[in-house]
């Protein structure tokens, strides 16, 4: 399953654990993916989204609807 917000594109990052002797490992920073369901009454349906927390408040502050159609704009959706 890919970690990657469906709404702003955010994917996972690298990284290092830096340990108290400053010895660096690589890691993975992942975003805050939700899997989450939203009514669009402009299409009278359901649409599941893999959403991270910030694309959440973005649906919040402009609509799902307009959401979308600027997610599949830039790429990140179909």
């Amino acid at each position: 399953m890919s970690r990657i917000c469906q709404i702003t594109g955010k994917r996972p990052i690298t990284g290092h654990h830096v340990s108290h002797s400053n010895i660096k490992t690589n890691r993975w920073f992942y975003p805050n993916i939700q899997t989450k369901r939203y009514y669009v009454p402009e299409e009278n349906r359901w649409v599941t989204l893999k959403v991270s927390a910030a694309g959440m408040r973005i649906i919040n502050k402009k609509g799902i609807y307009a959401s979308i159609k600027e997610a599949k704009t830039k790429g990140f959706m179909k």
